[in-house]
């Protein structure tokens, strides 16, 4: 894949990502897992977790992942730049235009309509990968554990990665034996 091709790709993923890395994740598998088939389905969920235990943004660091995958340290660079650029531009054009609109209520209506197309966009996500992960009694029970354990426990998500990754080492480990 060209370099234009991967930052024309992450700069469509990044013009239509609104609110957050996780409201991408529909987008990241239409474009990357089956549009253009650079990375399988698997590879974007380990992507996605280890994004969201580096330092940064969760879209950013999985754009980087991605385009190191396919063009090493230049795709990185470019798919980095392509998945920022709009939001960059967008962030000082809103930034300039909201404070004189937020007196608008009409304002106030469109951003809760957008929460809320976020939270399913979310919801979707989750869901389908819910559906790939969660295979056996022994991942359900590992899911419900992180999932009380970020929820209602308040620990942070990156020792939840890491404590599951060891869960995954060790229950490797014992399936061997």
């Amino acid at each position: 894949m060209s370099l234009w091709k991967l930052y024309v790709m992450f700069l469509k993923i990044g013009s239509l990502m609104i609110g957050g890395g996780y409201s991408m994740l529909p987008l990241l598998i239409r474009e990357l897992v089956e549009r253009h088939k650079i990375i399988t389905e698997d590879e974007l969920t380990d992507y996605m977790a280890v994004a969201q235990c580096t330092p940064g943004v969760i879209a950013i660091n999985t754009a980087t992942f991605v385009g190191y995958k396919v063009r090493r340290v230049p795709g990185a660079i470019i798919a980095t730049l392509g998945v920022i650029t709009v939001p960059m531009i967008l962030i000082v054009l809103i930034a300039a235009a909201l404070k004189p609109l937020m007196q608008y209520e009409i304002v106030g209506h469109i951003f809760a309509g957008i929460r809320l197309a976020v939270c399913a966009l979310i919801t979707a996500s989750v869901y389908k990968l819910f559906k790939k992960s969660v295979v056996n009694a022994t991942t359900f029970a590992l899911f419900i554990l992180a999932f009380l354990f970020v929820a209602v426990g308040g620990v942070s998500p990156v020792f939840v990665v890491l404590g599951a990754a060891i869960v995954g080492i060790l229950w490797g480990g014992l399936k061997k034996c």
